[in-house]
């Protein structure tokens, strides 16, 4: 690794496992002056084509329902020092939005998604992959409570989707990307001991930066 550039630090895990925890361990201990931060879920791919109904209906967790090219495209970008427009997605309509957020390069690109392990190509950018791992029941009940407070859904909405798509493609694509993390953090974000291991690592990686 080279001691000028960037470090990419992937975060994955099921939906609601904790990645955001993690993510914010990272933040508070390195600052958030210091991070680009680039989530998968901003990427998710635009249909204006479809009605809300047919949105509404699409399975968001296969990864052909986001556009990862242009998540890679941004992170090189940002590793060759050019800042980069963020989508904006609004999960209340399933659309982007016509807003961008404009991310500055920084010597730590945090990354994280359910998915982001899944792409060979995003995964050779990483310098470090974390996946965060915690049981399915606490996930459901995670997801369901942050989909009906902060996404307008309804309780036999969450529960139709999780039982149709989000669990399948869980199985499918994102427990066995597992494999590929560097470090996996049972528990999640509240594995106190996992975390400081984590962001000790971080840390010790920047010192070595000029």
């Amino acid at each position: 690794m080279s001691a000028r550039k960037p470090i990419v630090f992937g975060v994955a895990g099921g939906t609601a496992s904790g990645k955001t925890t993690v993510a914010r361990a990272i933040l508070q201990a390195v600052g958030a002056a210091r991070i680009a931060y680039l989530p998968h879920d901003a990427y998710y791919k635009d249909r204006p084509d479809l009605s809300f109904v047919e949105r509404a209906a699409l399975n968001y967790d296969h990864p052909n329902s986001l556009e990862t090219k242009l998540l890679i495209t941004h992170i090189k970008m940002l590793l060759c020092g050019e800042s980069v427009p963020v989508p904006v997605y609004d999960f209340t309509q399933h659309r982007r939005t016509v807003e961008t957020v404009l991310v500055e390069p920084c010597p730590i690109i945090l990354v994280d998604g359910i998915l982001i392990f899944t792409k060979r190509k995003l995964r050779e950018l990483m310098d470090i992959k974390v996946f965060v791992d915690t049981d399915a029941d606490v996930r459901f009940i995670r997801r369901m409570g942050r989909d009906m407070e902060e996404r307008g859904r309804t309780l036999e909405s969450v529960i139709t989707q999780y039982l149709e798509t989000v669990r399948p493609m869980h199985i499918k694509f994102v427990e066995p990307s597992k494999r590929f993390a560097d470090v996996i953090i049972p528990n999640g974000g509240l594995n106190e001991v996992a975390m400081a291991m984590v962001v000790s690592r971080l840390v010790a990686l920047l010192a070595e930066r000029p």
